[in-house]
């Protein structure tokens, strides 16, 4: 297979991404205890803008001092000494001929630790399937939320856009609106997780309006030719690693249309195989799905550090970019690698994400 397609140049609306080779949004909790930026995370970024990723998408990054923050040690863009602190990733992104987008992240029922509050919120009081991550500083069931009112709705969206404000004074290239994986935004979508009676519950229409309203406020208060706002949307949950949309391919054209007249300039569809049929029956995956319905540029997540099955995802795929999380991981130069014909090495788990998922001293060095 020809794998020139991989190191072609990308532009969503003005901004030129160098290759169609991105990092994956991935929890490392390696800030501070009051969220701000380490060395170590310095590090940890500019080496992917070292090794040729085209782009980088940062980790959920908690956008408030009330309820949106999911781990320990988690960074945050809630306050400006924090976006002070972050500008320098962004600078050592850039010097190495890198973009970076900041992935914006509200918990909502999900948070397995969150230093403002004890509390969470989701659409719904309804007791999160599951159990917390062990290797993000969890345990134990999931708290049960309280339902979130229209009123703290209200100031959710003025936080991601405060957020998003905060993303761009640091130098980022964009932010991207985490929509998936059973966090707030997610929990709005997912069915069983919004038993609301009111506009943002019931049908998919409804069930996807609050998101629509996020990524309105959000590309109306910063999108410009040059700062690019997208969403990340999946069906599974970290949760609920299962889940589907029950309306198929009639609920993937409602979502995606939506949001395709959001304002968002792209979507990042994640997906257990990003190439396999998004739902039983069906011959189409969420990726195909995505762009035939939103008509965005689109990025695909999902085992895709296979080169074969990454330049078949940008040829016949429906995608216009591929975004790594094991590979990357493995491999922080996964780009020039294979640009130069070298071989991979294989992601190891153990390693890399246990006992504790936080930056390891050899992923740096």
């Amino acid at each position: 297979m020809d794998k020139n397609i991989l190191f072609q140049s990308f532009n969503i609306n003005n901004t030129e991404l160098k290759n169609r080779v991105a990092v994956a949004p991935m929890t490392r909790i390696s800030a501070d205890q009051e969220g701000f930026v380490t060395d170590r995370m310095i590090k940890y970024y500019r080496s992917f803008a070292e090794g040729g990723f085209g782009l980088i998408i940062t980790e959920g990054t908690y956008i408030d001092e009330k309820n949106s923050q999911t781990y320990q040690f988690q960074p945050g863009i809630a306050l400006d000494g924090q976006a002070k602190e972050w500008k320098k990733i962004a600078d050592a992104v850039h010097s190495e001929g890198g973009k970076i987008f900041m992935q914006l992240q509200h918990t909502g029922p999900l948070s397995q630790g969150n230093r403002f509050t004890v509390e969470t919120i989701a659409p719904s009081a309804v007791q999160p399937k599951g159990e917390q991550l062990k290797f993000y500083l969890g345990e134990g069931a999931f708290k049960r939320p309280r339902t979130i009112t229209k009123e703290e709705m209200v100031d959710v969206k003025y936080s991601f856009v405060e957020a998003a404000k905060k993303a761009k004074s640091a130098g980022f290239d964009g932010v991207e609106l985490h929509g998936a994986n059973g966090y707030l935004l997610d929990a709005f979508l997912t069915e069983y997780t919004n038993v609301r009676t009111d506009e943002y519950g019931g049908s998919t229409e409804n069930r996807v309006r609050f998101l629509v309203e996020v990524a309105n406020a959000v590309t109306e208060a910063v999108a410009d030719e040059q700062f690019i706002v997208g969403m990340r949307i999946s069906q599974s949950q970290v949760n609920d690693y299962f889940y589907k949309w029950s309306g198929k391919e009639v609920d993937a054209e409602i979502i995606f249309s939506a949001l395709g007249k959001s304002g968002l300039n792209y979507i990042h569809v994640t997906e257990f195989e990003a190439w396999q049929p998004a739902f039983e029956g069906s011959e189409t995956s969420l990726v195909s799905l995505a762009k035939k319905y939103s008509e965005l540029p689109i990025i695909a997540n999902g085992q895709l550090e296979n080169v074969d099955r990454a330049i078949e995802m940008l040829t016949d795929g429906g995608a216009d970019l591929v975004a790594l999380g094991k590979g990357a991981l493995a491999d922080h130069d996964w780009v020039n690698k294979v640009q130069q014909g070298e071989a991979l090495s294989t992601f190891n788990a153990e390693a890399t994400l246990h006992p504790i998922a936080n930056i390891k001293d050899f992923e740096i060095e």
